[in-house]
């Protein structure tokens, strides 16, 4: 009886996503960009919806040649041909909002151009409008159904997005936060030919970040990129608060450098940030090292703050990704299994009205960074490195860093700065001693160095 009331559950939520995807379809723009935001959400919807609702990264509408020249026209005041020595027509790539076409300068600099479609800024209101008429219908209906926080988001971000100006500020500013990683790469700006409407970047190109077989092809180190992308965004979540929400695979790049031989990551469309705040940072920082450590007590203390209330468990294992189990026992402690996959998005379908009420609850920076670590695991499935040990040792460094920084700031004594530092320090030792037994551990010299000990102990 059971099984035939799942079988029966996941034919309904397979019939609602089909028809959702519909009428994102249909409606196209702001709709097929909601619909791409949910279809994010790997481990908080039924698989049967993020499934379905995938596709739409991939059907994206596309504008006519004849659209493409009415834009630029009407913001950069001349034609394609006065500008570019060549325009290809097929665009490198078609999103809800925008596509990216390649093109050669006067001046013989390659550019990616990226230009709105051009009903998307008009249409975009009444879309949300509209979205949020429908909601508020189905809500009556249905009262544990708890989506309005789509279009609170949509209201907030959509703006922000269709500014192209705002997207080039982002990009600068996030490749001077992070100048520090040698292996990112950022497209340069050319301001004087971009407008709300339209961005000309520096070209950039190579293999999606999902992608395992190109990056085997090339002999770019799989587990090598995964550490760094973990380096990147934990950089960003923790440390700075300034954080790229939309890493799926089409906008994160990998490329090796035929001179080098070093592997970079390229990070595009920064039209999607989230700022964090100062309070919910530290809080958020000290839920991770709870994680991290399986201090339950802490874990339940910041879930709280952080809006979860009585259903921080779930809220834990929302975050993590991993069952209450795992969490209990700790998350670094065992690799995640493909039993306990399956739970989790079994889940997922069986606690909708709790997930849904939590995401209405918990503060609105956080329904961003689900998304993006939702989009981050997926990643990580694809490269086969899902919940490494240094993923896990990465985001404690950044935690420490960012909670001291903040104690420091805080402090007027010179002692307890002092002190700070020294906990701070130690603490960081700490964690490279453990990655260097780690790394020990699973090298033929650690090998060998165990064996030879284990024999000393044996002859003794």
């Amino acid at each position: 009886m059971e099984v035939y009331q799942c079988e029966m559950l996941s034919e309904v939520h397979l019939r609602s996503a089909e028809r959702l995807r519909e009428l994102c379809c249909a409606n196209r723009g702001t709709f097929i960009k909601v619909g791409q935001h949910l279809g994010a959400l790997d481990y908080l919807l039924p698989e049967e919806y993020t499934r379905t609702l995938k596709v739409l990264h991939s059907q994206a509408p596309q504008s006519t040649r004849q659209e493409i020249e009415q834009v630029i026209r009407e913001d950069l005041g001349k034609e394609i041909k006065e500008l570019f020595v060549s325009f290809e027509d097929t665009p490198l790539g078609a999103a809800s909002l925008a596509q990216v076409h390649k093109a050669v300068l006067q001046d013989g600099r390659t550019v990616a151009v990226k230009i709105q479609h051009p009903k998307v800024q008009a249409q975009s209101s009444k879309d949300i409008f509209l979205m949020e008429v429908l909601l508020l219908i189905v809500k009556q209906i249905f009262p544990d159904f708890e989506f309005m926080w789509l279009v609170e988001e949509a209201k907030k971000n959509l703006p922000l997005e269709l500014d192209f100006l705002n997207e080039g500020r982002n990009a600068e500013k996030v490749a001077q936060m992070l100048k520090k990683f040698d292996f990112l790469k950022v497209p340069r700006i050319y301001w004087e030919l971009s407008t709300r409407r339209v961005l000309l970047m520096e070209f950039m190109e190579g293999g999606q970040v999902n992608d395992k077989a190109y990056m085997e092809k090339n002999g770019i180190d799989v587990n090598e990129i995964s550490r760094n992308l973990g380096k990147l965004y934990s950089e960003m979540i923790f440390v700075n608060g300034f954080v790229h929400c939309d890493p799926h695979p089409g906008n994160v790049l990998v490329k090796k450098c035929p001179d080098s031989g070093k592997a970079y990551i390229i990070l595009l469309d920064h039209g999607l940030y989230q700022v964090l705040s100062e309070s919910f940072r530290m809080d958020y920082c000290r839920l991770w090292q709870a994680l991290i450590k399986a201090d339950m007590k802490r874990v339940q203390k910041y879930s709280r703050r952080l809006g979860a209330g009585d259903l921080y468990p779930l809220f834990a294992c929302m975050l993590t990704a991993r069952s209450w189990e795992s969490v209990n026992r700790g998350i670094d402690q065992s690799p995640l299994s493909a039993s306990e996959d399956v739970e989790i998005r079994s889940n997922a379908a069986a606690y909708l009205p709790q997930i849904t009420q939590l995401l209405n609850n918990v503060p609105r920076q956080m329904l961003l960074l689900l998304k993006t670590n939702d989009l981050l695991r997926g990643i990580e499935s694809a490269l086969h490195t899902r919940a490494s040990a240094s993923s896990f040792l990465n985001m404690s460094r950044c935690c420490i860093r960012a909670v001291s920084t903040y104690q420091r700031s805080k402090s007027h004594s010179l002692y307890r700065r002092v002190h700070i530092s020294l906990t701070e320090a130690l603490s960081l030792w700490q964690i490279d001693l453990y990655e260097l037994f780690l790394w020990l551990k699973g090298s033929c010299l650690g090998n060998w160095v165990i064996a030879f000990l284990s024999r000393m102990h044996h002859s003794t």
